[in-house]
């Protein structure tokens, strides 16, 4: 495999069971599939993408779009598909067309243990400006709030 077999793509509403599978491999507090289908049909401020390799959803983020802020709420890539730089294609392409269309600063929450995703967010300019105490309810850890500021 090579990123050239990876697609990135605009998510629909007919990924939602593909995108909540990967939810519930990937997270021990997953969103509902109420939830998933909400974000991709009907918030007008979401925007997702998912990867497909052999027409196969094996990962995707999302981002809320405020004004000139883009709120990245999820990226995941599914269990057996990590260490491919799949995760890195999709944040690359969530920022380049975020940016593309007025987004300035990307900022999210990720686990205080989680180093290779810290890693990947730090490949792309973010950097750590914040705290967030307990803010996982499965197990109380801290989440690092990561802003990356454009030009």
């Amino acid at each position: 495999m090579t990123m050239a077999d990876v697609i990135i793509r605009q998510a629909t509403a007919e990924d939602a069971d593909d995108i909540y599978e990967i939810e519930n491999l990937c997270f021990p507090d997953p969103w509902s599939m109420d939830a998933l289908v909400y974000e991709l049909s009907d918030n007008p401020r979401a925007f997702y993408i998912v990867a497909e390799l052999n027409g196969q959803v094996v990962g995707y983020a999302g981002l809320w779009w405020i004004d000139d802020e883009g709120h990245i709420t999820n990226v995941a890539v599914k269990p057996g598909f990590r260490n491919r730089r799949i995760g890195e294609g999709i944040i690359g392409v969530m920022i380049d067309f975020t940016s593309q269309e007025g987004i300035v600063h990307h900022t999210l929450e990720v686990r205080k243990s989680n180093t290779a995703a810290i890693n990947l967010y730090k490949k792309f300019g973010f950097r750590t400006e914040g705290v967030r105490k307990k803010y996982y309810l499965n197990n109380g850890e801290d989440a690092l709030i990561m802003w990356r500021h454009g030009e």
